[in-house]
């Protein structure tokens, strides 16, 4: 995979958002509010590669003399967070449940390590290559936030507010969401995976959980009444987009929990769930595993287990799915 240069575009005034322009693990949307006297990042890409692109194309956009001295981090994911480390004084602000998560994945240079060592002929390695093998955090030192809160923390950005709400375990143990009143705009981090016909997105993948959280979540964004909302993945929406991203988050915890009832396995109830091909316009099915693994453990009260096994269970559903996928005859051209 080689990740063609992003899209920075103005969605509202002084506001702009970095936009990968492929779909797939790590490539996060990024945000930066602009003012004559400083600026504020809201999440990072993932490595320095692409922070680096991030910064340049942010630069270019502030008056001179102006820095960006704020990062707003939506939730601990290294997607969202890595890459401030390309802005080494700036003030790093996160949920105080954020920093759970942060010692529950690897650092950036174990993951990069485990990834570079990692055996390609398995299902774990060779899924960890193909998808996060791109990325480079060989010399990426841990990023740890300067500022935690919880609850409400507002701060402005020039005459701009910015009104930062914690969440109850959602996307992650840690998620918040940014919420812009002069741009009527909301940043909502991995709460929202976003898809739409001109440009479908992947399947979401929750570690954290219940899905009424998730979906609670999104109806708090749609409360504030924004128009503009950015997901953490995926084109920009209005509000009628995160209705329809909350339709896709009630079907999946409603089969979730007919499946738990009905006494499937939750990796079983997972492959259950993609074979009902509901949405065969969103990518990545396989992390379906996680969302629903996270749903059963609500149920059950089930231990959540270490990323690696997590990860492990998804590597092996893509597999399946690649190999069923290549036992599908393919169609014969006819001719005229």
């Amino acid at each position: 995979m080689t990740i063609n240069r992003a899209n920075v575009s103005a969605i509202a005034e002084d506001l702009y958002v970095w936009l990968p322009p492929k779909r797939g693990w790590g490539l996060a949307n990024c945000g930066l509010l602009a003012s004559e006297t400083t600026a504020l990042w809201i999440d990072t890409p993932y490595d320095p590669s692409l922070a680096g692109e991030f910064l340049a194309a942010s630069r270019r956009l502030l008056p001179t003399g102006v820095e960006i001295d704020r990062v707003v981090v939506t939730h601990a994911n290294g997607d969202h967070l890595w890459g401030a480390g390309v802005l080494p004084d700036a003030e790093v602000i996160a949920t105080r449940e954020a920093l759970d998560h942060i010692h529950w994945e690897p650092s950036p240079q174990q993951q990069h390590a485990l990834i570079a060592n990692s055996d390609p002929d398995s299902p774990l390695g060779g899924y960890l290559r193909e998808h996060f093998g791109v990325f480079d955090w060989s010399e990426t030192e841990a990023v740890h936030p300067d500022t935690v809160f919880t609850g409400e923390l507002e701060i402005k950005v020039g005459r701009y507010p910015v009104q930062i709400t914690s969440l109850p375990a959602a996307h992650t143990g840690g998620d918040l969401m940014v919420h812009l009143p002069h741009q009527r705009a909301v940043f909502t981090g991995d709460v929202i995976f976003s898809s739409t016909p001109e440009q479908p997105g992947d399947h979401p993948s929750h570690w954290a959980g219940p899905l009424a959280n998730v979906i609670g979540a999104c109806e708090q964004a749609l409360a504030t009444g924004a128009e503009i909302f950015v997901p953490g993945h995926g084109p920009v929406l209005d509000r009628d987009g995160v209705r329809q991203h909350i339709g896709y988050l009630d079907y999946v915890r409603e089969r979730a929990h007919a499946l738990h009832g009905a006494g499937i396995p939750a990796l079983d109830a997972a492959r259950r769930v993609i074979a009902e091909q509901r949405h065969p316009e969103l990518g990545l099915p396989e992390r379906l595993v996680l969302t629903v693994a996270a749903e059963y453990r609500h149920l059950d009260g089930s231990a959540k287990p270490g990323i690696l096994e997590s990860m492990g269970q998804v590597a092996l559903v893509a597999r399946e799915l690649a190999e069923e996928a290549a036992r599908v005859p393919r169609p014969r051209s006819g001719r005229n």
